[in-house]
């Protein structure tokens, strides 16, 4: 069929028409039996894995809470659970616990005083709006709780995107006191990196009032696989639907992380349709992997090898450099060597002295018998002609002045 716009072009135009990827997600979901989308990336509190890793990052808070401590730490990498963690936190906290949550880190420090206010439901009287107006009422509002018995935490998601404004008004916030305790504890959420920051010199006040710290890892081999059949049972499956390669494929591609665990299997599972497989293989797992990653998953590979590598490297250098620095000890610095150079050249010269006691009479030419023979002779003719006088100088003969040794060739004739 011909087009208008084909009279225009000379060629004929194709139409594409938009695919609803839901659709495609409902079509596989039905293939393999389940009800719903089993790993999707969207935060579900009943798709949510309790690994051990994560209980003990949740008992950290919830002791954190109930200490006498300011500030909580937890750090993680990207997709570990660190948020699912904090909303499991929001369903188990104490009755007696007003929280405020806080998901924006880039807000300015008065901006992040309304915000809290906002959260914690603070009435605001009449006033200028400015910094002290929010921090006054902030402050009668927590003594006023302490008073009631009610503690009050704040709770500030991607704590690593926080400016240095706002965490040093964090530390004034954890001075507000009441009897002795703190009226307001912090829990702090955020990558690795945050860690790192808090190491600075400018936020030790910070880091001493931290009364918990927990770093989430990825999960273990075995976790993986619980993982993963604990979702697929909240999703409604009732058989095997990956194999052994396809669990292994994917806990090495996605080295635990969860959240590339559900794109992993979202994935795969897509792939697995569309190829008309009753199970999901480790073909399957590649193939999806190449879309995720762009190369076959052998980025986050390469990236671990490149950092081993990286190690032996330094390493390497390490052992060169010591080996360097061992060899070159042992090598005579070029003082030294100037030194006995001109040791060496005095001794030649005759002109080195030596204590008396030391001086040491360089050996003789040679020991044939007509040497000993001319040198008894003139010892005999020293003693009879000198009482005490200087030694006639005669070839063959050792004149000591001093502690000056000087010898005097020897002059052998046939």
């Amino acid at each position: 069929m011909l087009f208008p716009g084909d009279f225009l072009t000379g060629y004929p135009q194709v139409i594409c028409f938009p695919v609803d990827s839901s659709s495609v997600t409902a079509m596989y979901t039905t293939y393999f039996g389940l009800r719903e989308k089993p790993f999707s990336i969207a935060p579900d509190p009943r798709y949510f894995y309790m690994s051990e890793l994560h209980r003990e990052a949740l008992a950290q808070l919830l002791s954190g809470i109930s200490s006498d401590g300011c500030f909580i730490l937890l750090t993680g990498d990207v997709g570990t659970g660190k948020t699912a963690i904090c909303r499991c936190l929001l369903e188990q906290i104490p009755d007696n616990t007003d929280v405020a949550l806080i998901v924006n880190p880039r807000l300015t420090v008065l901006e992040h005083l309304k915000t809290l206010c906002d959260e914690l439901k603070i009435p605001l009287g009449e006033g200028e709006r400015d910094l002290g107006f929010y921090l006054d009422s902030l402050k009668d509002y927590l003594r006023d709780a302490h008073g009631r018995g009610r503690n009050t935490v704040l709770l500030i998601d991607e704590a690593q995107c926080l400016s240095v404004e706002r965490l040093l008004q964090l530390i004034l916030l954890s001075k507000l006191e009441s009897d002795g305790k703190k009226l307001l504890k912090i829990i702090l959420v955020g990558q690795a990196e945050l860690r790192q920051i808090l190491e600075k010199n400018e936020f030790d006040q910070l880091s001493d009032c931290i009364a918990s710290r927990y770093h989430l890892l990825p999960l273990e081999r075995v976790d993986v696989f619980a993982y993963i059949s604990h979702r697929l049972a909240v999703a409604g499956n009732k058989e095997k639907i990956f194999s052994e390669t396809a669990l292994s494929s994917i806990y090495e591609l996605s080295l635990g992380v969860p959240r590339l665990i559900n794109v992993l299997c979202d994935r795969a599972l897509l792939r697995a349709y569309e190829e008309e497989k009753g199970l999901v293989d480790g073909e399957n797992v590649e193939q999806a992997a190449k879309e995720v990653f762009g190369n076959g998953g052998a980025r986050r590979e390469k990236r671990s090898l490149s950092s081993m590598g990286m190690l032996v490297f330094l390493l390497f250098l390490l052992a060169a450099g010591a080996g360097a620095v061992f060899f070159y000890s042992r090598l005579p610095l070029p003082s030294m060597l100037e030194g006995e150079r001109g040791l060496a050249e005095k001794w030649e010269a005759g002109s080195l002295p030596l204590p008396a006691e030391q001086a040491i009479a360089p050996p003789t030419p040679a020991s044939s018998p007509r040497i000993k023979e001319e040198a008894r002779e003139i010892e005999q003719e020293s003693r009879k002609s000198g009482k005490g006088g200087a030694v006639a100088e005669k070839p063959g003969s050792e004149e000591r002045t001093g502690a000056t040794i000087r010898i005097v060739p020897l002059q052998i004739s046939d």
